[in-house]
C-alpha cells in the first residue's frame, strides 16, 4: 500500500473532516499530522475548542486512519520533519489548505501532491469548522485596488480611492494574512459576534478609533475598519486625511455576484515576522497618481462588469503599489505569481502584501484556489 499523508488542525471534528480522510485513504494507508495548540493559536489567533490530545485521540479512532501524531514544528509548514521521516508517496490537501510552499516541498522531495475538491460524503451537508463555531460572523475585507491611498502621506500627494469588499467569514483566514485580521480582532473585542445594527459609517469610525487610540505610533489605515463594517463594494476616496472625504457604495446583487465568480484566492503564508514594508519606499506624486488612476479604472470596470478592463486595472494598481513600496512582495511570492500570470487577467496580494493570499481575476476556474462571498446589505 502507498503511504498517504495529510496535515491540519481538525478542531471540532465533523463530517467534512471524515469525508476528507475517507477520500485520502482511497489512495493508500493514511497518516495524519495535526497542528499543536500553540501552532493553531499563532496561525488563527484563537484557542482550539478541543486540545491537541483530544483531537489526536479522536482522529486515531477513525477507521480510515493508520496512525496520527501532533506535528513538532510551527506555522503553516509545521509538519515538515514528520513528513520527511514518514517519506509518504502522496501528500493530500484540501483546496483551502493548498499552498505553493507545500507543492514545492513535495516536488523537492519527490512526493505526489493531490488537492481534494472537498466533496461531502453521501449527500451530507458541507461542513467547516468556521461555520460550526458560529461564535463570530464579523467579516474580513479585501481591497481590490488603490491600497495605500488610505495613508495620508500617499493621498496628500495625489488623492484617490481604495476599493474594498466585505468578506463573509466562510474561511478561518490566517492571522497576518492581509485580510484585516488585526482590525477584525478589535471588532470582536467591541461587538463579539457580528456587526451591530446602526449607521455603518459611524460604527466603522468607532472601530477605527478603538484600534488607533491617542498615541498610536503607526495608525492602521481606515480602509480596514470600513472594509470590514460596510457591506458590499465600496469606493473610499482619500484626500490627505486618515478618513475618506466621501464614500460611494455598490450593493447591486448582480455586480456583487459577478465579482464573486471572478475572484480567486490562492493561499500563500502569513507575513514573515521581520516583514518591513516601509523600508526603501519611493512615495511620489507620480506614483500616487498612477495608483489613484488605476483604482478609478477598476471602479468603472466593475460598474460595467468588464472583466478585461478590471483585470488590467488591478494589475496597474498592484504595479503602482510595488513602485512605491518595493519590499511589499518577496522574491518567493513573485515565483508563485509567475505560475499564474498566463491563467489570470489581473493579480494582487491581499492587504499590504508580504504574504497572505494571492488574489487573481479570471473568468475561468483557477486550480487549487478558493472563492469568497461578499456580505450583502442587511
Amino acid at each position: 500500500m502507498k503511504k498517504v499523508f495529510v496535515s491540519g488542525c481538525y478542531d471540532m471534528l465533523h463530517s467534512g473532516h471524515v469525508a476528507f480522510f475517507e477520500e485520502a485513504a482511497t489512495h493508500g494507508d493514511l497518516y495524519v499530522g495535526i497542528g499543536s495548540d500553540k501552532t493553531i493559536n499563532e496561525l488563527k489567533a484563537r484557542k482550539t475548542i478541543n486540545n491537541e490530545q483530544e483531537r489526536l485521540y479522536m482522529i486515531k479512532a477513525l477507521k480510515f486512519v493508520k496512525d496520527a501524531w501532533v506535528n513538532s514544528g510551527s506555522g503553516l509548514m509545521d509538519f515538515v520533519d514528520e513528513m520527511k521521516a514518514l517519506n509518504p508517496d502522496i501528500f493530500f490537501v484540501n483546496s483551502d489548505g493548498h499552498s505553493a510552499l507545500k507543492e514545492q516541498l513535495c516536488k523537492d522531495l519527490g512526493i505526489q501532491y493531490i488537492v481534494s475538491k472537498r466533496i461531502p460524503h453521501g449527500g451530507l451537508p458541507v461542513r467547516s469548522t468556521t461555520a460550526l463555531r458560529e461564535e463570530c460572523r464579523i467579516p474580513y475585507r479585501i481591497d481590490l485596488a488603490g491600497g495605500w491611498l488610505d495613508q495620508p502621506d500617499v493621498s496628500s500627494l495625489y488623492p484617490g480611492p481604495v476599493l474594498t469588499i466585505s468578506i463573509e467569514p466562510d474561511y478561518d483566514f490566517n492571522d497576518r494574512s492581509g485580510m484585516s485580521t488585526s482590525s477584525r480582532k478589535k471588532a470582536i473585542e467591541l461587538w463579539q459576534v457580528d456587526i451591530p445594527a446602526g449607521d455603518k459609517e459611524k460604527l466603522a469610525k468607532t472601530l477605527f478609533c478603538f484600534e488607533n487610540p491617542p498615541g498610536t505610533k503607526y495608525v492602521s489605515g481606515s480602509q480596514d475598519s470600513l472594509g470590514i463594517v460596510l457591506p458590499g463594494l465600496n469606493k473610499l476616496y482619500y484626500n490627505g486625511d486618515f478618513w475618506p472625504s466621501k464614500i460611494e457604495k455598490i450593493l447591486d446583487d448582480n455586480i456583487l455576484s459577478w465579482i464573486e465568480k471572478r475572484l480567486w484566492l490562492v493561499p500563500l503564508y502569513p507575513r514573515h515576522s521581520n516583514y518591513d514594508v516601509l523600508s526603501d519606499t519611493d512615495i511620489t506624486a507620480e506614483n500616487a497618481k498612477k495608483l489613484s488612476e488605476a483604482a478609478n479604472k477598476a471602479w468603472e470596470a466593475l460598474k460595467e462588469k468588464n472583466i478585461q478592463k478590471f483585470g488590467k486595472a488591478v494589475r496597474e494598481s498592484f504595479d503602482a503599489q510595488i513602485a512605491m513600496y518595493p519590499h511589499m512582495v518577496a522574491d518567493d511570492i513573485f515565483e508563485v505569481l509567475d505560475k499564474y500570470k498566463d491563467k489570470a487577467l489581473g493579480w494582487k496580494l491581499s492587504g499590504a502584501g508580504g504574504g497572505g493570499y494571492l488574489t487573481l481575476v479570471s473568468e475561468t476556474p483557477i486550480d487549487n484556489a478558493i472563492q469568497i462571498r461578499i456580505r450583502r446589505a442587511e
